[in-house]
């Protein structure tokens, strides 16, 4: 993977998306619906595209909203559907049109009461306050994805990210009402849709910050002056941090409060392109810069699901290493989590995590890439903590109860102050207690070239396709295609020995697939299992 030049210096004029260009190509621009690239497509977090490439305009979202209309008529969900926003500039635009459907099908939806952005945790928060009526949202975001990216996301009543079976209905039904001239659409003009009765108005950020203390000991980080340095990077949370630091007596720098649909104040991110994420080195450059000024620096992504955690002494912590001192520490202080809450993992996340729950005695759930599979754990308590190695996590409230089904990067980084306020101590410190109880890992991912047809061969394997009996001088002792947590089909491969693995994961936008790789053994040993594991996935592709 090769690094772009100017990686981690900052944007220049010519690297600035040209919003009114985006703007008008989101109403003017319709896309060619028998070209697959252009057709509604829900991953793991919903569906995105730019209106530049003809896969997120208003025809995409009207086409959406109407079938997600249907979707609840179905389900019998008569309850509120919060619906909230990001600073990306195609979020605006597509929340009126989303509006103008969800109006024109009588949907009772509740808007933010500040005319502002919405975190993606803070919706989450706000549907599982109110599932006694059955709520559910939208969250119109591309998360951080770069400047001319639109997305747009379903979060069921259960608050978390849409199952498969949902998002499938929901994008077949979409692509659906495009092929038939979008006929099928109901809407009203905006400003009628504003004043309908079934359209409110919801105050989330009160709600979000203001329940904080349940969650977090925030009185600890106020009693001990943790200094502490916010970084939105011009995203959804950049109203929430000074409300937190005013509403709990926090000393709190928001480091950077501008909001710019261009993001022109970031860093370039390692291929040389704006994108917001708050776990790449390239893209934290300018808050990395200002390490010493505080005991903790953060970041968060657009929608403010993701966490970046900087310190004095280390820098940007590896996500990995945040998540395992995270849990270390959760699991030893959170009297009122049940005894057999159980800590999840996705099965690309560090092996250190492994090590830090048999430590803890604690019952690991290793579950395929996608935070909706953490979802029913949060919801019931079984589940304390979800983490991801793309630095997305969530934790249960103090007293053991649900706090968010859906990733929350706001909640992490207080966490990360807590953390100090409570030991003394930084995150990145506590991670080299677990180096020298557990050992070092060396983890990387690498993206290997291959076909369409390559990849969906990797993603249906099955463990008797792979023959290989060792891997980097080391017996297999696994050859999983279905996570051991939940028995779900991994969509690709991962071979475990005792010192290190890889898994290997088809690309669900690019012509690659992705291989993940981490060894006990250090970084020479990391090498041999990458090298080893493309012949591996060669050989099953071919078999």
């Amino acid at each position: 993977m090769s690094v772009h030049p100017r990686a981690g210096t900052p944007a220049q004029r010519s690297d600035l998306v040209d919003v009114p260009r985006l703007i008008t190509s989101y109403y003017a621009e319709h896309p060619d619906v028998s070209d697959p690239a252009q057709q509604v497509a829900f991953g793991t977090s919903g569906h995105r595209g730019s209106s530049l490439r003809r896969s997120f305009n208003e025809d995409h979202i009207v086409a959406v909203s109407q079938a997600i209309c249907e979707y609840r008529a179905a389900q019998g969900y008569t309850g509120p559907l919060f619906v909230g926003k990001d600073t990306h500039a195609l979020s605006e635009p597509a929340t009126v049109s989303a509006l103008e459907v969800f109006a024109a099908n009588g949907v009772q939806v509740l808007i933010d009461s500040r005319d502002g952005y919405t975190p993606t945790p803070a919706l989450s928060h706000a549907i599982l306050t109110h599932r006694h009526l059955g709520a559910d949202g939208v969250v119109v975001t591309p998360s951080h994805n770069p400047p001319e990216d639109g997305g747009f996301k379903y979060n069921p009543p259960h608050g978390g990210p849409a199952d498969t079976d949902v998002t499938k209905w929901i994008q077949d039904r979409a692509n659906a009402i495009l092929a038939g001239g979008l006929k099928d659409v109901r809407r009203i003009p905006y400003a009628q849709a504003l004043s309908k009765d079934t359209t409110g108005r919801f105050d989330f950020l009160a709600a979000y910050v203001d329940d904080l203390p349940s969650v977090i000991d925030i009185s600890a980080i106020a009693d001990a002056r943790v200094r502490i340095g916010a970084d939105p990077l011009g995203g959804a949370s950049v109203a929430y941090w000074g409300a937190i630091a005013e509403r709990h007596k926090l000393d709190l720098t928001v480091v950077n409060p501008d909001v710019d649909p261009t993001f022109g104040f970031m860093t370039l991110d390692w291929d040389g392109k704006i994108r917001m994420d708050c776990s790449s080195p390239n893209a934290m450059a300018s808050l990395i810069g200002k390490r010493a000024e505080y005991q903790v620096a953060t970041g968060n992504d657009a929608d403010a699901d993701r966490h970046g955690i900087v310190t004095p002494d280390a820098g940007l912590m590896n996500p990995n290493h945040f998540l395992a001192v995270a849990i270390q520490y959760l699991f030893s202080n959170r009297d009122g989590w049940a005894k057999d809450a159980a800590i999840g993992k996705t099965l690309v996340s560090s092996s250190m995590i492994d090590r830090v729950a048999a430590d803890l005695g604690r019952t690991l759930i290793e579950v395929p890439v996608g935070f909706k599979w953490f979802v029913p754990g949060l919801l019931d308590g079984s589940v304390g903590f979800g983490g991801e190695e793309s630095a997305g996590a969530s934790f249960l409230r103090r007293n053991g109860d649900v706090w968010t089904t859906d990733k929350d990067g706001l909640l992490l980084c207080l966490l990360a102050a807590e953390i100090i306020a409570t030991t003394g101590r930084s995150p990145s410190e506590h991670y080299a207690d677990l180096v020298a109880r557990h050992g070092a890992p060396a983890y990387a991912r690498i993206d290997v070239a291959s076909t369409r047809e390559e990849k969906a061969v990797l993603g249906k394997l099955s463990p008797e396709q792979v023959t290989a009996t060792d891997l980097a001088g080391e017996p297999i002792t696994a050859k999983l295609t279905a996570a051991p947590g939940n028995g779900a089909a991994l969509g690709g491969l991962k071979v475990v020995t005792a010192s290190g693995w890889f898994a290997a994961r088809p690309s669900g936008t690019e012509d690659v697939y992705k291989v993940y790789a981490e060894s006990f053994q250090g970084p020479e040993h990391l090498e041999r299992i990458q090298q080893e594991a493309r012949g591996v996935v060669s050989a099953a592709l071919s078999g």
